[in-house]
């Protein structure tokens, strides 16, 4: 009896250490998610970046001009994308640490939340918005707005 009360104790605190690991990842990773209480804002990171950044893919390996499209502003924006969070929950499924993860790998192509939220990023970029505002409009859904269909085109060199 006393192991068994034993080993169930070791289960409970062996969940609960997982739980803990798992569940804040924002600070275990550095990361951050800004609102008290927010566990649905997916991780992001609060500052600028402090060193180089990984290069977004090649825009040319996309045939679909959205895409394309899409990785041409995200290599444009990603300071900015680097410190926004991805609602597709990308981090929970990918491991990503922002929206910029999404488009150094071939993610971005295939979700249109990444997509839209890079657009809205850019968009709001050019409308001179800060990283901390753009990503205020982001959490707020406003990224849900974007219409894909005017990035049909190809864009006009910076």
């Amino acid at each position: 009896m006393e192991m068994k009360r034993t080993f169930a104790c070791g289960i409970i605190l062996l969940s609960s250490a997982i739980g803990l690991m798992l569940a804040p990842g924002r600070a275990v990773l550095g990361l951050a998610a800004q609102t008290p209480g927010a566990e649905d804002i997916p991780v992001f990171h609060a500052d600028a970046p402090k060193g180089p950044l990984p290069d977004t893919m090649d825009p040319d390996a996309f045939p679909d001009p959205v895409m394309k499209n899409a990785y041409t502003v995200a290599g444009r924006v990603k300071k900015v994308l680097y410190q926004q969070p991805c609602y597709c929950h990308c981090d929970r499924s990918q491991g990503h640490g922002s929206l910029l993860d999404c488009f150094t790998s071939r993610h971005g192509s295939g979700c249109g939340t990444c997509m839209a939220e890079d657009f809205y990023s850019y968009e709001q970029t050019r409308k001179g918005k800060t990283p901390a505002q753009i990503r205020e409009g982001i959490e707020k859904g406003e990224w849900q707005k974007v219409d894909l269909s005017k990035y049909q085109q190809p864009l006009a060199e910076k």
